[in-house]
């Protein structure tokens, strides 16, 4: 069954952020609201395609520290999509993606169909665009349109990128080394990338079609 919890879940602490019915656990990314164009289709958050860089994101009502969160996705051919955390909620943010690390999901393959250049390996589907040098290469991403499995772990200042049950990178968020990773790329003219210690979790519609489900989250403790 999809978007249910076993009973050893429930007892380790693990919530669902989705139930299959429902879109009450997410609003709008600055608003107190779902006006956004996500829908639930088939037992399925989906995103139909309609967002792009300036509007589409939709947030999580609550806001979490350190978590395991896992999810299974699917995109359209050539999709294009962030999975973004923690975030900050300040309306002079206008986009959320400038104040949080993110999980890229993208279709490889066809991802340079949205690249004017090749599409760069910092960018493929699983990883944080420069946080961290890829750890594996053995994970298989499935093809547009098939399932894949993803989990981020935000222990403390630990992160670590899942794909389809292999690790595929690992770093440690505020270090020198982090801190040198993001002055060096796109994100250097943007302030407070990063710095969130707490936030909401976020998902964006980038202007291609996908589908999430089976969205839960366990919560960590402060150290």
């Amino acid at each position: 069954q999809q978007n249910v919890l076993t009973k050893e879940e429930v007892a380790d602490g693990w919530q669902l952020l989705f139930d299959g019915k429902t879109l009450d656990q997410w609003k709008d990314y600055n608003g107190e609201e779902l006006t956004m164009p996500w829908h639930v289709v088939d037992g399925c958050i989906q995103a139909k395609g309609d967002g792009s860089d300036l509007a589409g994101y939709i947030v999580t009502k609550k806001q979490y520290e350190n978590f395991i969160l896992d999810w299974d996705w699917k995109l359209s051919h050539g999709g294009n999509r962030r999975y973004d955390l923690p975030r900050r909620r300040r309306p002079y943010f206008k986009v959320p993606y400038v104040t949080g690390p993110e999980y890229q999901l993208i279709d490889n393959e066809a991802g340079k169909g949205q690249c004017p250049n090749k599409l760069e390996e910092v960018a493929e589907t699983g990883r944080g665009l420069r946080h961290a040098p890829a750890r594996s290469r053995f994970a298989v991403r499935q093809p547009a349109g098939e399932w894949n499995s993803s989990r981020i772990v935000f222990d403390n200042g630990h992160v670590e990128h899942w794909l389809n049950g292999h690790k595929i990178l690992e770093f440690e968020a505020w270090t020198d080394d982090w801190f040198a990773r993001k002055h060096s790329g796109k994100w250097e003219t943007a302030p407070e990338y990063g710095f969130a210690r707490r936030g909401v979790i976020c998902l964006q519609d980038h202007g291609s079609p996908a589908s999430f489900r089976n969205l839960k989250i366990k919560e960590l403790p402060r150290k």
